[in-house]
């Protein structure tokens, strides 16, 4: 970052100062969602532990408290949103990695049905709902810090390094759960061994806290002062959001609406179908083919960031838009049918290509909406309403329609919900516009070489 600023924020310049907070911004998040995702890949494992395995219904009972956790985002969103716009990205960051650490330790040390009946299944829904609360604040907070720390020719490249790491979390998730049924059997894993994994998403958490105390903030030291003084109170505020910045914020709740539902659908529900067709006896196979697949869908989003340094923004989501809307009836109408680990890798692998033209730019297309003093409130809060509504809630609608036997009902709901994605991709955005962030820290489409 810059010594000075003439702006609310500092304009990077170096790339390699830029690389450098984006590195130490994006570990947090990849432990923060490590931390998310280590719940649905070990689920299978400790369902038993907190509700009875004969109920037929259990399952969808574990599921659901994963889509309960996201009624808390929102929350999160405005409180870390609040801290983040008005004491800096970094304390945010912070703070929000130490609540998720905490979780998971309680998580891994707490005391199952056996013991405590009912109360168990408290415990959990209690520690999952704060990390979800923690989980809110990480996402606007990051998205905005990555947007603000890189330079201008490269938002879109280094940005895309958010969803790398939280795609990586997920990575991370699958290979942990790996490594541990290359030691020990499932039965194992449904005693004791599912605990390992959230004690090391514990422990990682606390190693990013201090990684992140070390990086720099982007919002400028002139900017944070006018607000300690109190010559901005808009800073952070919901009543500045909702009155000046409502469009902005309509904006991101449409356009994340189709991208969250397609996210969770091709990178939750469709791992776990393959672990449903191959079954006990082909689990190693299984989680081999979603970590290699969630392998690929990490390495693609650079990719899909730096195309968008080029070509702009807007042709990456309509791609998506189009895409999702074709093939979410291919994916899951053919992936359960799926017998051989290359056919089930292809077809995911064919999702996970179209998925990256939202998840590789949403980050960015999001964060260039809004001015500085309200940005990370915004793209939290746009982010967080309809991950809560569309995105959590995909595994436990999946869930529900396949025990129904009503799993086409699953596939029109994705479907639709992308088309009206789509449609605001195609009539609301403008390729290659001057952003509230290039007024900031400089035009992203002035090639300077």
């Amino acid at each position: 970052m810059s010594d000075t600023a003439a702006g609310p924020t500092y304009a990077p310049t170096s790339t390699r100062r830029a690389v450098l907070n984006t590195m130490k911004g994006s570990a947090g998040n990849l432990v923060e969602w490590y931390d998310v995702y280590i719940y649905t890949v070990f689920a299978s494992y400790f369902e038993a532990q907190f509700f009875d395995e004969n109920d037929a219904n259990s399952t969808v009972y574990i599921y659901a408290i994963f889509a309960v956790t996201f009624i808390m985002r929102p929350f999160g969103s405005w409180f870390f949103g609040r801290i983040a716009d008005r004491r800096g990205r970094r304390t945010a960051l912070v703070i929000s990695v130490s609540v998720m650490s905490a979780c998971s330790f309680l998580v891994a040390v707490m005391p199952t049905r056996d013991s405590i009946g009912v109360w168990a299944a408290v415990i959990l829904i209690f520690a999952r709902l704060v990390q979800g609360f923690a989980t809110g604040g990480e996402y606007g907070t990051s998205a905005t810090y990555m947007s603000e720390a890189a330079t201008a020719n490269r938002r879109g490249f280094l940005s895309s390094f958010q969803y790398v790491t939280l795609v990586g979390g997920h990575v991370l998730a699958q290979l942990t759960l790996l490594i541990m049924l290359s030691f020990v059997d499932v039965e194992a894993m449904k005693d004791w061994g599912w605990r390992v994994g959230f004690f090391i998403g514990g422990i990682a958490a606390l190693v990013v806290l201090w990684i992140r105390r070390t990086m720099d903030e982007s919002l400028s030291e002139a900017h944070l002062a006018e607000i300690r003084e109190g010559k901005d109170p808009g800073a952070g505020s919901l009543k500045t959001l909702f009155v000046t910045q409502w469009r902005p914020l309509l904006l991101v709740f449409l356009i994340t609406a189709g991208g969250t539902v397609a996210f969770y659908t091709y990178s939750v529900n469709a791992p776990a179908i393959i672990k449903s067709s191959f079954g006990a006896d082909g689990a190693m196979t299984a989680t081999w083919i979603n970590l290699f697949g969630l392998i690929f869908l990490m390495l693609l989003q650079p990719l899909g960031g730096l195309l968008s340094d080029r070509v702009g923004r807007k042709p990456l989501l309509v791609g998506f838009g189009i895409g999702g809307v074709l093939y979410t009836y291919v994916l899951l109408t053919y992936l359960p049918q799926a017998t051989s680990a290359l056919t089930a890798f292809l077809l995911t692998a064919i999702g996970y290509i179209i998925l990256t033209g939202y998840t590789s730019v949403n980050a960015i297309v999001k964060a260039e909406l809004f001015p500085a003093e309200v940005r990370a409130l915004g793209v939290g809060l746009g982010y967080a309403f309809a991950n809560s509504v569309f995105g959590g809630t995909a595994p436990m609608l999946f869930q529900a329609a396949k025990s129904g036997g009503r799993p086409g009902w699953f596939i029109v709901y994705v479907t639709a919900v992308i088309f009206v994605s789509l449609l605001v991709y195609i009539f609301a955005l403008k390729n290659k516009a001057i952003t509230v962030l290039d007024r900031e820290q400089g035009n992203a489409w002035v090639r300077t070489s």
